[in-house]
């Protein structure tokens, strides 16, 4: 815990405490010793031949020049702990300055990553900007051509989350094991469709496996998918899709020892994944697996059971080695694609084998150390919970998943009449940002509010881990005004800064206050 900790963030955040140079504490210590002085005088003419005592009339001299030197001392200590302490500086016309700063450990949420807990959720916690939506091909089309957009918009709160900048992992659904006997594919399609599929009671659940290789099925999947963009895919709600046509669950395998067919080869499979790129073009979208389709589409991979060692290893190993698809015996239908991370997400939720307790307790390290080595980006619907540890291990394993950007050093060269500033912007987390977002450098006056904005030539989506990239800007200023400069990302949703930096002292901050420029006074910058 440092002294910022006990100090009101107006006070730590005001511009009297950014900076104190010579000359400012020259002046405190000549108006504390003319106030001593005046005491002084003061208390010799009303005590004098009463009971004065010239030693006691220094001490108060003393006293006035040594409360100033305290109340300096203390103004420097909220300079050297508070948002200022990287960078204590003087400057003089024509040289930079250059401000520093330090990464943050602390846990945070941002746009594009972190916990996904399922859009219906009355509450979630501050940190979620993701929400999770499950639509089944039942639900979407209860009549042949008749959407119902309002139903699942309503139970999923579309509205709310969009007011609230929030965006969406999407996947579309034909097959959800439960405990009754039901189908998610729509009772019309029985209508058009002889051989529909095959209904099953297995240690899953009970449901219905369609009949994938169908032409027809195939044909009104990419009709319904299409739909969906088109309601959905012309703006940046959808962030991310799990690919779920196929499977139990659409994690693409199914329960075969119980008399269900298998699923279909390569050739009918991507009718499967094709429809979505161009009914979504803004989203990124994931596979269950790294097929060699995800090559040409640049796709993610998503995991549904992290925190199950086996099954999350052998999931690792098929992105790094690639390996044969054993739903199908198909030989190689894996690839390599140990760098997706790069291009397109990797996600996923918690595994529903283990207790949540033995989850974050027992095996929180190890969740950790799968967070780091898939890179991972999004953890949903099944999210870590509060263990009645204070959300400590949640914390934790949030700590270990997607961006992580902080600016470690500012530098401001000061002309006649322009400021050339550069910084550099660092990424500290597992996975890059996955979207273009523009980062704006802003000039504010003394009150906070911006005078100018510029944005910056940068790609946060090639951004990538342990990587810095060095940004430039330049304004016009005036030599006879303080100014702030301020930074933030604006997210294509809201149009307004959205992202937190990992910064101490900035932690909770979307647009934070980087510097002060003081305005000159007699020739010397203050």
């Amino acid at each position: 815990m440092s002294v910022q900790d006990f100090i009101k963030k107006s006070i730590l955040q005001s511009d009297n405490y950014a900076t104190q140079s010579p000359f400012r504490i020259v002046i405190v210590l000549l108006l504390a010793l003319l106030i001593g002085a005046f005491i002084y005088k003061v208390y010799q003419h009303f005590f004098t031949g009463v009971i004065y005592s010239r030693s006691f009339a220094m001490t108060l001299v003393g006293m006035a020049l040594l409360t100033s030197m305290v109340t300096l001392a203390i103004s420097l200590i909220i300079i050297t702990s508070g948002p200022y302490a990287p960078f204590l500086y003087s400057n003089t016309r024509n040289t930079g300055t250059k401000f520093e700063y330090t990464l943050s450990d602390k846990s945070f949420g941002n746009p594009l990553m972190g916990y996904v807990p399922s859009a219906e959720d009355k509450t979630v916690s501050e940190d979620v900007h993701l929400v999770y939506v499950d639509i089944t091909w039942k639900e979407l089309e209860p009549k042949k051509g008749y959407y119902d957009w309002e139903t699942i918009e309503e139970s999923n709160q579309f509205k709310r989350w969009k007011k609230e900048g929030e965006q969406v992992v999407l996947r579309f659904l034909l097959d959800y094991p439960g405990k009754s006997s039901h189908k998610d594919i729509p009772d019309w399609l029985g209508n058009e469709i002889s051989d529909l599929g095959d209904a099953y009671n297995t240690s899953y659940g009970k449901g219905f496996s369609p009949n994938y290789q169908n032409k027809l099925l195939r044909k009104y999947y990419k009709e319904a998918v299409t739909a969906m963009g088109q309601r959905w895919g012309n703006d940046d709600f959808i962030a991310y899709i799990e690919l779920g046509g196929l499977g139990h669950w659409g994690e693409w395998h199914v329960h075969s020892d119980a008399g269900i067919r298998q699923l279909p080869r390569k050739e009918v499979r991507k009718d499967y994944i094709a429809p979505f790129q161009p009914a979504f073009p803004k989203a990124k979208i994931l596979m269950r697996r790294p097929f060699d389709t995800g090559l040409e589409g640049d796709f993610g991979i998503y995991n549904d059971v992290f925190g199950d060692k086996s099954a999350t290893k052998t999931w690792l190993n098929w992105i790094q080695n690639g390996g044969s698809y054993d739903q199908t015996q198909e030989q190689a239908a894996l690839k390599a694609m140990p760098n997706a991370w790069e291009k397109a997400p990797i996600g996923g939720e918690l595994t529903c084998s283990q207790s949540m307790s033995n989850l974050l307790i027992n095996n929180l390290a190890e969740l950790q150390e799968e967070a780091k080595a898939a890179h991972l980006t999004f953890l949903g619907p099944k999210v870590a919970e509060d263990i009645g540890d204070g959300q400590a291990a949640y914390k934790e394993l949030l700590k270990n998943m997607g961006y992580r950007l902080w600016v470690s050093r500012l530098t401001i060269s000061k002309g006649e009449n322009k400021l050339d500033i550069t910084l550099n912007l660092e990424n500290s987390g597992v996975a890059p940002l996955y979207g273009d977002w523009p980062v704006v450098l802003y000039l504010c006056d003394a009150s906070g509010k911006v005078v100018q904005a510029q944005q910056l030539e940068c790609r946060l989506s090639e951004l990538l881990p342990d990587q810095t990239t060095e940004l430039k800007a330049s304004f016009a200023y005036s030599k006879d005004q303080n100014y702030q400069v301020k930074l933030g990302i604006l997210s294509p949703m809201t149009q307004v800064p959205s992202v937190h930096f990992a910064m101490n002292g900035f932690e909770g901050e979307v647009m934070p206050k980087l510097a002060t420029i003081q305005k000159d006074q007699k020739g010397t910058d203050k």
